[in-house]
């Protein structure tokens, strides 16, 4: 008789060989009623049909998807201030921030840490950064961790910190992504500096204190951009880091970026930027808070009206790890079918961060893989283990 995973203990052996049976598989090219051997944490076996070996565990007709794999998420800063002016002892925050990518399938996450003093709350945010780093480093590889960690670098281009900030971590071993960020009120995700002015009014700030708020970043970007994008570009040239824009606008930002090597756009914030990159080849990164919530929370154009143009390779959580099983199965709920929806935040983000090892079910790959149950229009993990280790 298989076993239900109910009955499994938290941990599995990694070393040990697992049957996972009667799932519906999600393969490169489709769904198979199915079952899948793991041994010694990686993927051996792939078989149509049910598994009588008693020691098989029974997934009930659930979808078995390869881990998701989250290229920006900003996840670990909220954890680290839970509120406005109220830190978290650091390492428990990194804890409760795995912890929440784990469940949410999220079996390797590129934390998306900020490199760069923009004045409010940005202090915090490098300090986020200096501590995160130092906890990530000390903590990989021990069985604290769920998922496995990367870094991705978002480098404020306008702030006069950022180039000492890169130097510190460019050559660290968990560095694997940079992005060049721009927060200048009147630009990219800040365009709107109307919306801008009321987002800071909302925040308690008086309006004489944010038009010279806003002055200063304006007149520090016009001093500052220019020298500090060719610093990062220069500094992170010969390094295996996937380079990526950032809230891009206009077709003449995209074709700049195209021509100084970088080659994906994340979080484009008008159309013809997305459509603009997605026709020189770059792949597009669109945050699925974005798809599940209906909408940009800045204004800006909807992950929906972008993948509908076909202008999106991948889906990142930037705020919300969850949100990334919700926008796949909302779109498998829809006209995409469910092999395309789980590749984009699985497959896809795999072949853009080069790692071949994951992203899919085949043989001879990572036993990366999440268990999903769907039901009243909503997806939940009901297991998740990675390299053949159960860790949600």
């Amino acid at each position: 008789m298989s076993q239900s995973l109910l009955d499994l203990p938290s941990q599995s052996n990694r070393f040990a060989e697992i049957i996972l049976t009667n799932a519906r598989l999600v393969l490169a090219d489709g769904v198979l009623d199915g079952t899948v051997v793991i041994r010694d944490g990686i993927i051996a076996e792939i078989d149509e049909g049910f598994s009588r070996t008693p020691s098989a565990i029974d997934l009930v007709g659930d979808f078995l998807i390869p881990g998701i794999i989250d290229l920006h998420t900003d996840n670990l800063e909220r954890q680290s201030e839970p509120r406005p002016g109220a830190r978290w002892p650091s390492r428990s925050a990194l804890l409760a921030h795995d912890a929440q990518c784990a469940a949410a399938a999220v079996t390797t996450v590129f934390d998306a840490l900020c490199l760069g003093d923009l004045g409010l709350d940005d202090g915090d945010r490098v300090r986020t950064f200096r501590e995160g780093v130092a906890n990530l480093e000390a903590l990989a590889g021990s069985r604290l961790l769920k998922a496995g960690h990367f870094l991705h670098l978002r480098c404020e281009l306008p702030a006069a910190d950022m180039p000492d900030l890169l130097e510190s971590v460019a050559d660290h071993a968990l560095v694997r992504m940079a992005s060049l960020m721009d927060h200048t009120p009147g630009v990219g995700q800040y365009a709107d500096v109307e919306r801008y002015r009321s987002r800071r009014a909302r925040g308690g700030m008086a309006v004489t204190e944010i038009d010279t708020h806003i002055a200063r970043l304006q007149e520090q970007r016009g001093k500052l951009r220019a020298s500090n994008r060719r610093f990062m570009l220069n500094r992170l040239h010969c390094l295996p880091i996937v380079l990526a824009s950032h809230d891009d606008e206009t077709v003449e930002e995209v074709a700049e970026n195209h021509a100084d090597g970088i080659r994906v756009s994340e979080f484009p914030v008008r159309l013809e930027a997305a459509l603009a990159a997605h026709g020189l080849g770059m792949d597009v990164i669109a945050g699925a808070p974005n798809l599940v919530r209906g909408g940009s929370h800045s204004g800006n154009v909807s992950a929906a009206e972008m993948l509908t143009a076909g202008a999106v390779d991948a889906l990142a959580s930037d705020y919300v790890p969850p949100s990334l099983l919700e926008a796949v199965f909302r779109l498998a709920a829809g006209d995409v079918p469910v092999h395309e929806a789980v590749a984009l935040v699985t497959a896809n983000p795999a072949r853009i961060a080069g790692l071949s090892d994951r992203g899919r079910i085949a043989p001879g790959l990572r036993a990366d893989l999440a268990a999903v149950h769907t039901e009243h229009g909503l997806a939940a993990p009901m297991a998740v283990w990675r390299g053949g280790r159960r860790i949600s």
